[in-house]
Protein backbone atom coordinates (compact mmCIF):
# COMPACT_ATOMS: atom_id res chain seq x y z
CA UNK A 1 0.00 0.00 0.00
CA UNK A 2 2.84 2.48 0.85
CA UNK A 3 4.03 2.08 -2.64
CA UNK A 4 1.22 2.79 -4.03
CA UNK A 5 0.92 5.77 -1.45
CA UNK A 6 4.00 7.39 -2.49
CA UNK A 7 3.72 6.79 -6.22
CA UNK A 8 0.25 8.78 -6.47
CA UNK A 9 1.74 11.85 -4.60
CA UNK A 10 0.55 11.18 -1.30
CA UNK A 11 2.96 11.59 2.19
CA UNK A 12 2.76 8.19 4.59
CA UNK A 13 3.32 7.73 8.38
CA UNK A 14 4.44 4.27 9.39
CA UNK A 15 4.16 3.30 12.84
CA UNK A 16 4.79 -0.12 14.72
CA UNK A 17 4.67 -1.55 18.17
CA UNK A 18 8.56 -1.32 18.23
CA UNK A 19 9.12 2.27 17.80
CA UNK A 20 9.89 4.85 15.24
CA UNK A 21 13.76 4.06 15.53
CA UNK A 22 12.94 0.23 14.43
CA UNK A 23 11.52 1.70 11.33
CA UNK A 24 15.13 3.97 9.82
CA UNK A 25 16.11 1.14 7.59
CA UNK A 26 12.71 1.32 5.49
CA UNK A 27 12.16 4.80 5.50
CA UNK A 28 15.73 5.03 3.74
CA UNK A 29 14.30 2.63 1.36
CA UNK A 30 10.83 3.93 0.26
CA UNK A 31 12.50 7.26 0.14
CA UNK A 32 10.83 10.82 0.47
CA UNK A 33 7.38 11.15 1.33
CA UNK A 34 7.53 8.46 3.94
CA UNK A 35 8.50 8.91 7.67
CA UNK A 36 8.29 7.30 11.07
CA UNK A 37 6.23 7.80 13.70
CA UNK A 38 4.45 6.48 16.56
CA UNK A 39 1.22 4.50 16.89
CA UNK A 40 -0.51 7.68 18.16
CA UNK A 41 1.44 9.51 15.71
CA UNK A 42 0.18 7.58 12.72
CA UNK A 43 -2.90 7.40 14.01
CA UNK A 44 -3.49 10.94 13.66
CA UNK A 45 -3.40 10.78 9.72
CA UNK A 46 -7.18 11.82 8.05
CA UNK A 47 -6.78 7.95 6.64
CA UNK A 48 -5.50 5.26 9.00
CA UNK A 49 -5.03 1.17 7.59
CA UNK A 50 -4.91 -0.99 10.51
CA UNK A 51 -2.93 -3.96 9.95
CA UNK A 52 -2.22 -5.57 12.78
CA UNK A 53 -2.71 -9.27 14.05
CA UNK A 54 -6.54 -10.16 15.44
CA UNK A 55 -4.89 -10.41 18.67
CA UNK A 56 -3.79 -7.11 19.04
CA UNK A 57 -6.33 -5.31 17.60
CA UNK A 58 -8.19 -4.35 20.88
CA UNK A 59 -4.62 -3.55 22.62
CA UNK A 60 -3.47 -1.31 19.45
CA UNK A 61 -6.94 0.29 19.63
CA UNK A 62 -7.11 1.27 22.97
CA UNK A 63 -4.45 3.39 23.51
CA UNK A 64 -5.07 5.55 20.91
CA UNK A 65 -6.57 9.14 20.95
CA UNK A 66 -10.28 10.40 19.93
CA UNK A 67 -10.84 9.74 16.06
CA UNK A 68 -12.98 13.07 15.29
CA UNK A 69 -14.57 11.29 12.31
CA UNK A 70 -11.65 10.46 10.58
CA UNK A 71 -11.60 7.08 8.52
CA UNK A 72 -9.85 3.67 9.74
CA UNK A 73 -9.13 1.36 6.99
CA UNK A 74 -10.07 -2.24 8.81
CA UNK A 75 -7.55 -4.18 7.08
CA UNK A 76 -7.29 -7.32 10.12
CA UNK A 77 -8.54 -11.12 9.48
CA UNK A 78 -10.43 -12.98 12.96
CA UNK A 79 -7.73 -15.08 12.71
CA UNK A 80 -6.45 -15.74 16.53
CA UNK A 81 -3.62 -18.52 15.56
CA UNK A 82 -2.06 -19.22 12.23
CA UNK A 83 -0.02 -22.53 11.00
CA UNK A 84 -0.86 -25.81 12.20
CA UNK A 85 -3.00 -24.31 15.02
CA UNK A 86 -5.80 -22.38 12.98
CA UNK A 87 -8.47 -20.96 15.22
CA UNK A 88 -10.79 -17.69 13.86
CA UNK A 89 -12.10 -15.60 16.51
CA UNK A 90 -15.53 -15.87 16.96
CA UNK A 91 -17.81 -12.64 16.80
CA UNK A 92 -21.04 -14.18 17.05
CA UNK A 93 -23.85 -12.73 14.42
CA UNK A 94 -21.21 -9.67 13.96
CA UNK A 95 -19.06 -8.78 11.22
CA UNK A 96 -15.42 -8.82 12.80
CA UNK A 97 -15.47 -5.07 12.07
CA UNK A 98 -18.36 -4.37 13.81
CA UNK A 99 -15.96 -4.74 16.58
CA UNK A 100 -13.20 -2.81 15.47
CA UNK A 101 -15.60 0.45 15.57
CA UNK A 102 -17.05 -0.21 18.56
CA UNK A 103 -12.96 0.27 19.95
CA UNK A 104 -12.49 2.60 17.60
CA UNK A 105 -15.55 5.74 18.53
CA UNK A 106 -15.76 8.93 16.03
CA UNK A 107 -13.62 6.49 13.34
CA UNK A 108 -15.38 6.03 10.23
CA UNK A 109 -14.80 2.35 9.56
CA UNK A 110 -13.98 1.05 6.32
CA UNK A 111 -13.66 -2.85 5.95
CA UNK A 112 -10.85 -3.46 2.93
CA UNK A 113 -7.71 -4.85 2.09
CA UNK A 114 -7.96 -8.29 3.87
CA UNK A 115 -9.79 -10.46 1.07
CA UNK A 116 -6.18 -10.54 -1.46
CA UNK A 117 -3.38 -12.07 -0.45
CA UNK A 118 -0.64 -10.09 0.37
CA UNK A 119 1.41 -11.15 -2.99
CA UNK A 120 -1.44 -10.60 -4.89
CA UNK A 121 -1.81 -6.90 -3.87
CA UNK A 122 1.78 -6.42 -4.04
CA UNK A 123 2.22 -7.64 -8.15
CA UNK A 124 -0.36 -4.53 -8.52
CA UNK A 125 -3.57 -3.42 -9.67
CA UNK A 126 -3.38 -4.46 -13.41
CA UNK A 127 -3.31 -8.55 -15.05
CA UNK A 128 -3.71 -7.93 -18.76
CA UNK A 129 -6.50 -5.81 -19.76
CA UNK A 130 -7.65 -6.30 -16.47
CA UNK A 131 -8.28 -4.47 -12.84
CA UNK A 132 -7.68 -6.09 -9.98
CA UNK A 133 -10.77 -6.13 -7.19
CA UNK A 134 -10.86 -4.15 -4.27
CA UNK A 135 -14.10 -4.91 -1.96
CA UNK A 136 -15.34 -2.08 0.68
CA UNK A 137 -17.98 -1.80 3.05
CA UNK A 138 -19.10 0.66 5.95
CA UNK A 139 -20.30 4.16 5.92
CA UNK A 140 -21.23 5.83 2.66
CA UNK A 141 -18.96 8.90 2.77
CA UNK A 142 -15.64 7.10 3.93
CA UNK A 143 -16.54 4.57 1.33
CA UNK A 144 -16.02 6.82 -1.51
CA UNK A 145 -12.75 8.84 -0.05
CA UNK A 146 -11.04 5.11 0.11
CA UNK A 147 -12.85 4.02 -2.98
CA UNK A 148 -10.91 6.89 -4.65
CA UNK A 149 -8.17 6.11 -3.32
CA UNK A 150 -8.12 2.88 -4.38
CA UNK A 151 -9.20 3.76 -7.72
CA UNK A 152 -6.57 6.61 -8.06
CA UNK A 153 -3.68 3.47 -7.54
CA UNK A 154 -5.54 1.65 -10.41
CA UNK A 155 -7.83 -0.92 -8.47
CA UNK A 156 -11.31 -1.98 -9.69
CA UNK A 157 -13.64 -0.85 -6.34
CA UNK A 158 -16.70 -2.92 -5.55
CA UNK A 159 -19.28 -1.72 -3.25
CA UNK A 160 -20.57 -4.25 -0.51
CA UNK A 161 -23.00 -2.16 1.43
CA UNK A 162 -22.22 -1.71 4.93
CA UNK A 163 -20.16 -2.50 7.45
CA UNK A 164 -22.33 -5.64 8.75
CA UNK A 165 -23.37 -7.02 5.40
CA UNK A 166 -20.07 -6.48 3.57
CA UNK A 167 -18.18 -7.26 6.53
CA UNK A 168 -19.19 -10.54 6.79
CA UNK A 169 -19.06 -11.40 2.89
CA UNK A 170 -15.63 -10.39 3.00
CA UNK A 171 -14.16 -11.78 6.53
CA UNK A 172 -12.04 -14.63 6.81
CA UNK A 173 -15.40 -17.57 6.68
CA UNK A 174 -17.22 -15.49 4.33
CA UNK A 175 -17.69 -16.10 0.29
CA UNK A 176 -14.95 -13.66 -0.61
CA UNK A 177 -12.49 -13.98 1.51
CA UNK A 178 -9.45 -15.23 -0.73
CA UNK A 179 -11.21 -15.00 -3.87
CA UNK A 180 -9.09 -13.10 -6.38
CA UNK A 181 -11.25 -10.95 -9.28
CA UNK A 182 -10.07 -8.66 -11.92
CA UNK A 183 -12.58 -6.26 -13.52
CA UNK A 184 -11.82 -6.45 -17.76
CA UNK A 185 -11.55 -2.76 -19.17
Amino acid sequence: MVHYLLQTGHAVVLSNSHGPESLSALIDKLGPGTTAGTIEEAAQAPIVLLAVPWPQVSNVLSHLPAWENRILIDATNRIVRAKSDFSLASPGNRASSELVADLAPGARVVKALNTLYMEHFESGPRLGPGRRVVFLSGGDSAKREVGALFSEFGFAVIDLGDLHTGGLMQQVGGPLAGLQLFQID
